[in-house]
């Protein structure tokens, strides 16, 4: 049966994916939902977003399910598999694998990334998915740390764990991530810490990747706390003609967010 052209006129269109928010604060969802697709306006980056603050219990996404390339944030799962699997041997790192997650962190090393990938192995890589709980997170067939295809969600499940207190990671072991994710060198600052209150003590890990479909990655995540601050960022980006316009789009939500639920006063 073939539609008419009026049936056809009539056929609704695909809904854009959009910004929602719920709080426990009187006014904050709808204000924080305004305020962050305000920010993504004019930014032709496809934005997938996730936010949580523990304080409000306020949370926001925006594509929280959709799949994209890890590039080098996956770094943070790689430490957080190392640890996970040294715990159930009641094992420390050694001062070599230390070593190596530390440069992995800070300086987002690719080749102590690749030599701790190695050591894990898929098998392990998978087991503490599993155990976390990051059910969409899926490694690259081929067995490129930074294909893996990450979500936003998940993200936000892994910095959870890294934050707070859990069965999966044990407080040595969140320690560890924290300390790295707090020493991360200057050049590599930029990201979900725009607009950050002066006060809190940030968190973060970014990365970034070109390929020939989909243009530049651009992804950043991180925590922040102390001084009644306590809440998680991911923004992931694809689709950027340049990192500067990847790292705009980041910067924008960001900013949009620390306003919101940044202040730790009313």
């Amino acid at each position: 049966m073939v539609a008419s052209p009026a049936t056809a006129a009539t056929a609704p269109a695909a809904k854009a994916p959009a910004v929602s928010c719920v709080s426990d604060r009187t006014g904050l969802a709808a204000k924080m939902t305004k305020d962050i697709t305000a920010a993504l306006k004019g930014h032709k980056s496809t934005t997938a977003l996730a936010v949580q603050d523990h304080r409000t219990r306020t949370s926001c996404t925006l594509r929280p399910t959709q799949q994209v390339d890890s590039a080098s944030v996956v770094k943070v799962t790689v430490l957080a598999a190392l640890l996970w699997d040294a715990q159930k041997t009641d094992r420390a790192l050694t001062p070599h694998e230390s070593k190596l997650a530390t440069a992995m962190i800070t300086k987002s090393d690719n080749d102590a990334t690749t030599e701790l990938w190695d050591e894990l192995g898929p098998a392990k890589v998978k087991g503490f998915l599993k155990a976390a709980g990051m059910t969409r997170t899926a490694l690259d067939a081929e067995g490129a740390w930074g294909l893996t295809q990450i979500t936003a969600h998940d993200e936000q499940r892994l910095l959870t764990l890294v934050t707070a207190r859990n069965k999966v990671l044990d407080d040595t072991s969140r320690t560890f991530v924290l300390d790295r994710m707090r020493k991360v060198v200057p050049e590599q600052r930029w990201g979900v810490p725009a607009g950050a209150p002066g006060d809190a003590t940030v968190q973060l890990k970014n990365g970034w990747l070109e390929r020939s479909t989909h243009g530049w990655r651009v992804h950043s995540v991180g925590a922040f706390s102390g001084k009644g601050h306590d809440y998680v960022i991911t923004v992931l980006t694809q689709d950027n003609k340049t990192m500067e316009d990847g790292v705009d789009t980041v910067q924008a939500v960001s900013k949009a967010v620390h306003k919101d639920i940044g202040p730790t006063t009313g």
